[in-house]
């Protein structure tokens, strides 16, 4: 177990590619602290995750309120005594054309995605400096780097993040802090699954290798960026889109 005693944090961890990740850290040996909105998601992730041997607590968070962060980074040092992981992952998205799109559209996609994604960096960073090490890893999107019509704000607020990822990566390396970005692309979720077949085939056909990721893959790959095996890697945003970009 390459994580065993690590100490980790995922954001939006209730479900989706978050869960996925959470569960995937934990049989790695990694202890684990869940934010997500969804409380009764949460209690369900929990009794999952406990199941596998390891620490578990889910804590009922709003990343884009920094004294929720707080709270939540607080609740986590005082079950574990340290943080060693943090996946920023918690994002929503209200997609319309930029000339529909209202100022709440674009406030809140902003405040959650990108704003959540600096308060908890913000605050966990404080942590992992004292320590001298810790990892960070921000769920991006492909979308933050080729554009998508009808997402002007999520395009803007991974964009952001990854903007985000590249310099907090060099303002943290001299502390022994790695921060990279995963940029999934399309990802067989619940949302996807709901897609009618012809919006399906479309996606299909740009996706060289000619089928959707599964959260499974986006895991698999967080947990070697959180490792040690990745331990001279920083400053990278690594696509898992089957070949779009």
């Amino acid at each position: 177990m390459i994580l065993k005693d690590k100490v980790a944090i995922v954001t939006g961890g209730a479900r989706g590619i978050g869960k996925e990740m959470a569960i995937s850290l934990a049989r790695e040996g990694a202890n684990v602290a869940i934010a997500d909105i969804n409380t009764q998601i949460l209690t369900e992730t929990e009794k999952e995750i406990s199941s596998l041997g390891v620490g578990v607590l889910t804590v009922a968070c709003d990343v884009s309120s920094l004294s929720e962060v707080e709270e939540m980074v607080n609740k986590t040092l005082d079950k574990f005594k340290k943080i060693d992981i943090l996946i920023n992952n918690a994002g929503i998205t209200r997609d319309t054309l930029l000339v529909r799109m209202s100022e709440d559209d674009w406030d809140k996609v902003l405040a959650v995605n990108l704003k959540g994604t600096f308060n908890y960096t913000k605050t966990v960073s404080k942590i992992m400096i004292k320590q001298r090490s810790g990892k960070i890893l921000n769920i991006a999107s492909i979308i933050g780097l080729i554009g998508n019509i009808g997402q002007a704000n999520y395009a803007a607020s991974k964009a952001g993040i990854i903007g985000l990822t590249k310099t907090t990566a060099k303002e943290l390396a001299p502390r022994g802090i790695n921060v990279n970005a995963i940029a999934p692309g399309f990802i067989q979720t619940e949302m996807t699954k709901a897609l009618p077949e012809r919006v399906k085939s479309k996606m299909l056909e740009v996706i060289p290798l000619k089928r959707f990721g599964s959260p499974t893959d986006v895991a698999n790959l967080a947990v070697f960026l959180v490792s040690e095996n990745a331990a001279y890697i920083t400053g990278q945003v690594i696509c898992i889109d089957g070949g779009i970009v």
